[in-house]
């Protein structure tokens, strides 16, 4: 027994420890839980960097995939969100965090149950006001087969304009930089490629942040990655925050695969 206990000891390996028995298991609590909701055309890994990072910070991580381009945004809302939610287990107000259409799915499924209590939401580059793009290409077929029913809602005076105000606390990151000039052309004002810095604003929210990002890959910019965080933990974001400064930070906790691009 003694030979077994030090080859434990130096393989870097411990010995079960006996239960305290003044812990009362129940009161021990479980790491607050964020779900993930991707955007249009995506999936679910297009937010596993965000997810590693806030697995990081101790956060428990539910990446929510969905067909996004199979049914109308309150098909696709209610079985995503109820599963999410079941994924969180005993948390019955995770804190989510959205990636453009993921947003509206949020807001749907949060309309359509008002009873249900929500953490602290963020939302990225969201379409809460839509989309000149779908105004403008919205009758090409074409761009029907691409995006499918749930793309075609998203127009600047549809779905998103009849959901109510936010239920929860929100903090929105709105991106100023383009990959794509031609769909920029059609949007009015600044834009991030595919949303304007305007239609990302909502009734209802906290904090809206505006950093020089674009829409396809601002969920992985280490920018978006800390202020995101910095919303979950205090409510807030930190305008001042340099891209160096949310590097380091993501290095600390480990997380070093994050894209340099805008």
């Amino acid at each position: 027994m003694k030979s077994l206990f030090y080859a434990l000891a130096f393989s870097g390996l411990s010995l079960p420890m006996a239960a305290d028995p003044t812990v009362d298991p129940s009161a021990v609590s479980e790491p607050s839980c964020v779900i993930l909701l991707h955007g249009l055309a995506r999936t679910d890994a297009s937010m596993l960097v965000m997810e590693h990072a806030l697995q990081a910070a101790g956060y428990r991580v539910v990446n929510q995939g969905y067909l996004s381009r199979e049914a109308p945004v309150a098909l696709l809302a209610d079985p995503a969100l109820r599963a999410a939610r079941a994924g969180c287990g005993n948390d019955t107000s995770p804190d989510v965090v959205t990636h453009s259409m993921g947003a509206i799915l949020l807001r749907s499924f949060a309309a359509d149950h008002p009873e249900l209590d929500w953490g602290r939401v963020v939302m990225l580059g969201p379409p809460n006001h839509g989309s000149e793009i779908i105004d403008t290409f919205g009758d090409y077929a074409a761009f029907e087969t691409a995006n499918g029913p749930a793309g075609l809602q998203l127009g600047t005076e549809s779905l998103p304009d009849s959901l109510p105000p936010v239920p929860f606390e929100t903090g929105v990151i709105a991106g100023s930089q383009s990959l794509n000039p031609i769909l920029s052309a059609v949007i009015e004002g600044e834009d991030d490629g595919k949303v304007s810095i305007e239609s990302t604003k909502v009734a209802g929210m906290a904090a809206h942040l505006t950093l020089p990002v674009t829409h396809t890959f601002m969920m992985q910019n280490p920018r978006v990655i800390v202020q995101t965080l910095s919303y979950l933990n205090t409510g807030a974001f930190e305008p001042e925050l340099s891209a160096g400064d949310a590097l380091s930070e993501l290095w600390d906790l480990g997380v070093e695969s994050v894209s340099q691009t805008p």
